[in-house]
């Protein structure tokens, strides 16, 4: 007999696009509960399917924001959807809790609803949207500028204000819902996006990949004019132009508001043969890429945002037995450990000698992958997350634990 029936709210990235919540979702479902999910739909998904044993049901997305104006457009169109979609699913099966995971923070409203219903509410917190607005945008000057910044913190302290359980990615952001949400630490829980290191591993490298150099090195993630994908280009202008290495390839896998723009730049700056832009990846291609490459690449730059934030790249990376080099921030840091080779934020000159340097010296990226791989295994791996996670709803529900 089934147990609880968990409703999951996902706005950014389709399921099971966005790795974090499939995993949650099949570690619920796995559990013996009922999961449902509601999330935009991806290039020619259904509107409803069932995977896994997991409900999805899907919205078609919006266009894509280019200001203010539509950005509040967005999550308006995006909150009504998944409110009418959430009695879609009410009408299938009741649900004993919501889980919304951010951005934006603006499921708390739905969730409040779905109170009058006896209906819990789990905030997954995967973002600081407050940070992300200051790292996009600088501190704000002007009126309007202070105003949308203090709409974001009120968005998130109704969420945090809201929430029966908070479940937070690392303990800088478990410490911002107990300081700035007033969040008792009792009902918070940090819960990593580790990595499945049963299905993220080594395998056969497909050297085509490489196109036609000696070395790889990949960068993937979502490019948002936050995430300093830029650097990775400067970083391949410093390796080309100033270090006169021509047999180095770069990979830049994923998607985002900045990938045209990049694409553009990388042809001004003379850098198509030693770049590729991918563009949206799937697992198997992720896995290929990781396989095949000789270092990760984690130049992101410092921000309010990216220093208490941790990059699931780079822990990717270290499943895959890939030696990194990395910008030294506060919780990149605390992910790799001593695996990874690092370089102050926004130092690109030593970034591409120090990423030179480890191409050149196999033995070294060896000793690194393999302790990397060993990180990944006993200290970053999603089990004991998950395990970590399943207790949220144990003890949300009050059930005994296996």
């Amino acid at each position: 007999m089934l147990r609880r029936h968990v409703l999951i709210i996902v706005q950014n990235l389709p399921v099971p696009l966005d790795r974090r919540v499939w995993l949650e979702c099949r570690a619920l479902s796995e559990a013996g509960y009922q999961v449902s999910v509601i999330c935009p739909k991806g290039t020619g998904e259904p509107a409803y399917q069932v995977l896994d044993g997991v409900h999805l049901y899907k919205y078609a997305p919006p266009p894509d924001s280019t200001g203010v104006l539509s950005y509040l457009v967005e999550f308006g169109y995006c909150w009504l959807r998944t409110a009418l979609l959430s009695l879609k699913v009410w009408k299938r099966r009741r649900f004993d809790a919501v889980q919304a995971c951010n951005p934006p923070d603006t499921y708390w409203a739905l969730a409040r609803l779905w109170r009058l219903r006896g209906v819990r509410f789990v905030f997954d917190h995967h973002d600081l949207n407050p940070e992300v607005f200051r790292s996009r945008f600088g501190e704000p000057a002007g009126l309007a500028a202070r105003i949308q910044l203090a709409g974001l913190y009120w968005l998130e302290r109704m969420t945090f204000r809201t929430a029966d359980r908070v479940v937070s990615t690392n303990a800088s952001y478990r410490r911002i819902a107990v300081e700035r949400g007033h969040v008792p630490v009792e009902h918070t829980t940090i819960v990593r996006s580790g990595p499945d290191t049963s299905v993220m591993r080594p395998r056969r490298p497909r050297p085509e990949l490489r196109r036609g150099k000696d070395y790889l090195a990949v960068w993937l993630g979502i490019m948002g004019p936050q995430d300093g994908v830029d650097e990775v280009l400067e970083v391949a202008a410093r390796v080309v132009r100033e270090h006169h290495r021509t047999d180095v390839q770069f990979a830049i896998l994923g998607f985002g508001d900045c990938l045209e723009d990049l694409r553009a730049q990388c042809t001004e700056m003379g850098l198509d043969d030693y770049v590729h832009f991918t563009g949206m990846v799937g697992p198997d291609e992720i896995a290929d890429y990781f396989s095949t490459a000789d270092v990760g690449l984690s130049p992101d730059p410092y921000s309010p945002l990216n220093d208490v934030s941790t990059m699931n790249k780079t822990m990717e990376y270290l499943a895959f037995a890939l030696p990194v080099v990395a910008s030294r921030l506060t919780e990149n840091s605390l992910s790799a450990g001593d695996c990874a080779v690092y370089v102050k934020p926004g130092a690109t000159a030593e970034f591409a000698a120090e990423l030179v340097a480890l191409l050149d010296d196999p033995q070294r990226r060896a000793e690194l992958g393999k302790a990397g791989r060993v990180r990944a295994e006993t200290e970053l791996d999603w089990a004991p997350q998950a395990r970590a996670y399943l207790s949220v709803y144990r003890d949300l529900f009050d059930e005994e634990k296996d």
